[in-house]
C-alpha cells in the first residue's frame, strides 16, 4: 500500500506477487502446524478473507485510482466497482461449486489490474474490462481454482505458473529499464513477447472454467 501511494508500481506488484505466493501456502502450513487446535477461538478462514480482500481488492483498486490512466472520473468509478462488487462476493457463502470451481469472477483484481498496467489497452477498453469483470462476479459462470479443480489440473496449473513467469519477466524488464524511479505505465518498458504471454495465459485462465462448465466431461478421468 505504501508503494502504491508513492506510485512505485514495480515494487507494489512485487509485493502483491509475494502475497499471492504466501496465500497459496499459508493454509497447508496452518493445517500442518494444527493452528486450529492450538488457537480454537481464532478463525483462520476469516483472517484469510480479510488479508485476501486487502491484497486482491483494496490495493489493486487504490493503485488503479492512484495511477489514473483512465482519467480521474473513470478511475474513481472503476475503483468503486472493484471494492463494492468484491465485498458482496466475499459475503457469498456459496462462491464455490462441488468441483471447487469459483462461481462467478473470483475477484482476482490483482491479476486484472496488473494486466491492465502492462498491456495499457487505453482508458475505455480498461474501463470495459473492469465493468465486465464486475458484472461476471454475479453471473453463475465457473472460474477455475488451478489447484483444487481436479479436471485438467496439470494444464491449468501449468498455465497459472506460466502467467506468473511472464508477470515476473515483465517486472524484471521494468526494473532493468530503471522503471523503479519513474511514474508511468508498466507497458512502456515491457517487451511485446511478454505482453502476448500475459494476455494469452490470462485469457486461458479466465475462459477455461466456463468452457469446462459447458463440457462437464472435459478432462474427466474415464472409468
Amino acid at each position: 500500500l505504501v508503494a502504491a501511494s508513492e506510485q512505485r508500481w514495480t515494487a507494489m506488484f512485487w509485493w502483491l506477487g509475494l502475497a499471492l505466493f504466501v496465500d497459496g501456502i499459508d493454509g497447508p502450513i496452518a493445517r500442518k502446524l494444527e493452528v486450529k487446535e492450538i488457537l480454537p477461538t481464532w478463525s483462520g478462514e476469516l483472517l484469510d478473507n480479510i488479508i485476501d480482500y486487502v491484497t486482491y481488492v483494496l490495493i489493486p483498486a487504490f493503485a488503479l485510482y492512484q495511477r489514473g490512466f483512465m482519467g480521474e472520473g473513470l478511475s474513481f468509478l472503476s475503483a468503486a466497482i472493484i471494492v463494492v462488487s468484491s465485498a458482496i462476493y466475499y459475503a457469498d457463502t456459496g462462491m464455490k461449486t462441488k468441483e471447487n470451481f469459483f462461481k462467478g469472477f473470483p475477484v482476482v483484481w490483482n491479476m486484472v489490474v496488473f494486466t491492465l498496467f502492462v498491456i495499457d489497452p487505453g482508458q475505455w477498453v480498461s474501463f470495459a474490462v473492469v465493468v465486465v469483470a464486475g458484472i461476471l462476479t454475479f453471473v453463475p459462470i465457473n472460474f477455475i481454482h488451478p489447484v483444487r479443480v481436479v479436471r485438467l489440473r496439470p494444464i491449468n496449473l501449468g498455465m497459472t505458473l506460466l502467467w506468473c513467469a511472464f508477470g515476473a519477466l515483465a517486472l524484471a524488464q521494468a526494473a532493468l529499464a530503471a522503471f523503479y524511479d519513474q511514474i508511468g505505465v508498466l507497458g512502456e518498458q515491457v517487451s511485446v513477447f511478454t505482453k502476448i504471454g500475459i494476455t494469452v495465459t490470462g485469457l486461458y485462465l479466465a475462459c477455461i472454467g466456463g468452457i469446462m462448465q459447458l463440457f462437464p466431461t472435459l478432462g474427466a478421468k474415464k472409468t
